[in-house]
């Protein structure tokens, strides 16, 4: 309960609240573990909960009629994500996926309805977490469109690296998975890749990408419209 608790006052949503009231609400919350490649929900699934990811990634996509994938968002450890339980809409929009083991914390409709009733500045955190989804959404559709392919893969890499903390190499990415992110096809991907590979952009490797010019990504980022 403790380890729970601990976590619960580390979440930006709760940071208002005193530690009595966080434990108050540990007690109503359900820790559960999910293995990679878990579907939490899919599209026209009933929102009946609220989820809080406390270890492991998580992808919010969607799918188009041709088999396409398009990845909405990653979220790490602290992010909300099942909001149709927490502004009462019955369905789901999306998939969402676990992409590593994952630790959650889960609520129900029905508790996360009485604790925004019960606690305004909770509901306040909330609202500030979904508007910056919905920024962060904006960005993207503006990015499709009005960059072009190369634009939108340099500014992907840029953000994935600042997410890694600027550390210049990114593993585990495939060009399918970068793909998805950027709702295009893998061999548009591949082919601009190795674009910035012959600019001395960037050097590949298997499932890395090492980042050798930002400056120059940049560049073409900023420029790509």
């Amino acid at each position: 309960m403790s380890n729970k608790v601990d976590y619960l006052e580390s979440v930006d949503v709760f940071r208002d609240l005193s530690a009595g009231e966080v434990e108050s609400i540990g007690h109503k919350t359900t820790l559960m573990t999910y293995q990679a490649g878990h579907l939490f929900y899919m599209p026209d699934d009933p929102g009946e909960a609220l989820f809080i990811l406390k270890q492991g990634r998580v992808q919010l996509y969607r799918m188009s009629a041709d088999g396409r994938k398009f990845v909405l968002a990653v979220l790490h450890p602290g992010a909300v994500f099942g909001h149709m339980a927490l502004v009462g809409q019955r369905l789901h929009n999306t998939f969402a996926e676990a992409l590593d083991d994952c630790v959650i914390c889960v609520w129900s409709r029905e508790e996360v309805r009485h604790l925004l009733m019960e606690k305004p500045q909770v509901a306040l955190r909330f609202l500030e977490v979904m508007s910056e989804r919905l920024f962060l959404a904006e960005e993207r559709l503006e990015e499709i469109a009005f960059k072009r392919i190369p634009a939108r893969v340099a500014s992907l890499l840029i953000h994935l690296d600042d997410e890694h903390g600027g550390s210049g190499r990114l593993t585990g990415y495939t060009h399918q998975y970068l793909a998805d992110m950027l709702g295009t096809y893998r061999e548009t991907v591949t082919q601009t890749l190795n674009e910035f590979k012959s600019e001395q952009l960037i050097r590949i490797g298997r499932k890395s990408i090492e980042i050798l010019d930002v400056p120059g990504l940049q560049i073409v980022a900023e420029l790509g419209a």
